[in-house]
Order: C-alpha cells, then sequence, then structure tokens
C-alpha cells in the first residue's frame, strides 16, 4: 500500500513505491528470527518416499522401468538406497507439492491406500518442513500379485 502525503505549501510528494519491510538485527532479535532456511527438494523427496513406504498395502515405489533401473542402481556401492524413486516433487517457499509412482499389494483397495498414503506425506512433509503441502498425486503403476518373484538380493560369493 502507497501513499502520497501533502506537507502544507509543498504541494504532494512523489510517490516512491512500497517500503520494503524493517530488517530486524541486534540482540533483542530471538534466534529463530536471524537468516533464512531453505529445504532441498531431495530432501523433500526422502520425507514423502519414506512417508509413502510406511502406509500398509504400498509394495514399492516407482514405475516399472524407474524400478528396474533402480534394483541395479542399488547393487553399485556408494550409489544411495534409492529412497527417492517415484518420488517427484516441486518446492517452493513456503509451498511443496509431491507426485508419487506406487506399486500397490494385490487385494488392497487401491482408493484407501491412496487416502492413507496422501495423508501420511502431507503429514510428514509439513511436520517436518514446515513447508504447507498442496497436492500429493498418485499415480497406481503396478500391484504386486502374491506369486510374482522378487529381485534377488543376494550376492555371489
Amino acid at each position: 500500500m502507497t501513499e502520497n502525503t501533502t506537507n502544507a505549501g509543498l504541494g504532494s510528494l512523489p510517490d516512491t513505491g512500497p517500503v520494503p519491510p524493517k530488517v530486524r538485527t541486534g540482540p533483542t532479535v530471538p534466534a529463530r528470527a536471524r537468516g533464512r532456511t531453505t529445504i532441498a527438494d531431495s530432501v523433500v523427496a526422502k520425507i514423502a518416499g519414506m512417508a509413502a513406504r510406511e502406509v500398509p498395502g504400498i509394495h514399492n515405489l516407482g514405475a516399472g522401468m524407474a524400478r528396474a533401473l533402480g534394483a541395479m542402481r542399488e547393487r553399485v556401492p556408494g550409489t544411495g538406497s534409492g529412497i527417492t524413486r517415484g518420488v517427484k516433487v516441486e518446492v517452493g517457499e513456503r509451498q511443496a507439492a509431491v507426485d508419487l509412482d506406487v506399486v500397490v499389494d494385490y487385494g488392497v483397495s487401491i482408493v484407501d491406500v491412496a487416502g492413507e498414503v496422501r495423508v501420511n506425506v502431507i503429514d510428514a512433509v509439513e511436520r517436518m518442513t514446515g513447508l504447507e503441502v498442496v497436492e500429493v498425486n498418485i499415480t497406481v503403476d503396478d500391484v504386486h500379485l502374491p506369486d510374482e518373484e522378487e529381485p534377488d538380493d543376494t550376492r555371489v560369493q
């Protein structure tokens, strides 16, 4: 909000635009208010991935090809654990949006599992980061059948 003021006999002062807010500094300012905290996209993606995996009925995250490549990548030492596989996030200054690709277990209610994933992801991200989660979009890429084989995690010795 800008305001023009008039001084007696001097006319109107020019409008110089919005005045920037005063930056509080000094020993009277609480430590929390000094500085800025930036949360990386990868941090939000890890939180969302872990929160999604905690929900019963979620078998795995990631689309078919991403899971296959991720399984191979996990075998290479030093490449990480793949927590963010199947997770995409967009993080702003105060808000975040999450996209998840999931594989559900056969027999579960996909609608119920998706709802529980949404709640769990929103709760975890908002609690840990303070960001408002504006949306959690879930794509169910596959259903894991009970008789499907898992990739063998044992190493050849």
